[in-house]
C-alpha cells in the first residue's frame, strides 16, 4: 500500500473541454506511451470545479463520467433523452461523455467533483463518507479521499489518517482494505484500471 496526501496548494488548473469553465485537476492517469498528457490518452482523472451559469457540457467521446455536488445545491443535468437530479449534494450520476448535456441552476452556483475514465480502460466509482463510522471495502487500485468542506480522519485497515480541507489522500493498493470514516465528511474515488 502506498499513500500519498495531495495538497491543494499543488493541483493544477485547465480549461474544460469545451471553454466554457475552469477545473481544478486533482489526480489523473495518462497511458505511458502518450507523447504528451491530453484527452486522448487520458485512462482517468478527478477534478473539482465550479458550475456559474447554465450551459453545455463538452462533449467527451469514449469517456464515462462520475459526478457529485460538494457544495450548493439544486443542479439537475439534462439531456435530450434523460434527466440526472444533483439537486441534493453528494449524490453521484453516471452519464456517458457522448451525450448532449445542458446544465440547470434552480439555486445558484455550486461546485462538483468530477470523476472520469476511458470506456474500456478502468472502472470507476465515486461515493460520500457522510457519518462517523461510515466505511468501505475497498478493492485493490487507486482510491481517492477527497475532503470538499474540512479537515477529515479516515482509518484504513490499522493506520490512521488526517487530510486538510480540500486535501486528497491517494492510495495505491495491492490487495484489499478496509476504509473507516472517523470524522469530518469525504468523498471517495475509486478506480480499478482494466488495461
Amino acid at each position: 500500500m502506498k499513500a500519498t496526501l495531495l495538497n491543494p496548494e499543488n493541483y493544477t488548473r485547465s480549461p474544460w473541454k469545451n471553454g466554457g469553465g475552469v477545473f481544478t485537476d486533482i489526480a489523473d492517469a495518462h497511458r505511458a506511451d502518450a507523447p504528451r498528457k491530453d484527452w486522448d490518452s487520458l485512462l482517468w482523472r478527478f477534478a473539482s470545479t465550479p458550475i456559474l451559469a447554465p450551459g453545455p457540457f463538452s462533449h467527451m467521446p469514449g469517456i464515462d463520467r462520475l459526478q457529485m455536488v460538494v457544495e450548493g445545491r439544486g443542479l439537475v443535468l439534462k439531456s435530450p433523452t434523460q434527466e440526472f437530479d444533483e439537486r441534493e449534494p453528494f449524490t453521484t450520476v453516471r452519464f456517458t461523455g457522448e451525450l448532449e448535456i445542458v446544465t440547470e441552476l434552480e439555486a445558484g452556483p455550486v461546485e462538483v467533483v468530477n470523476l472520469m475514465a476511458r470506456r474500456g480502460a478502468a472502472e470507476i466509482d465515486l461515493l460520500a463518507l457522510k457519518q462517523p463510522g461510515d466505511h468501505r471495502h475497498l478493492a485493490a487500485g487507486t482510491h481517492l479521499v477527497y475532503t470538499p468542506r474540512g479537515e477529515c480522519r479516515i482509518r484504513l485497515d490499522n493506520e490512521e489518517f488526517a487530510i486538510p480541507r480540500t486535501g486528497t489522500l491517494k492510495l495505491e493498493l495491492a490487495g484489499p482494505s478496509q476504509l473507516a470514516l472517523i470524522s469530518g465528511l469525504a468523498v471517495l474515488g475509486s478506480i480499478q484500471l482494466l488495461v
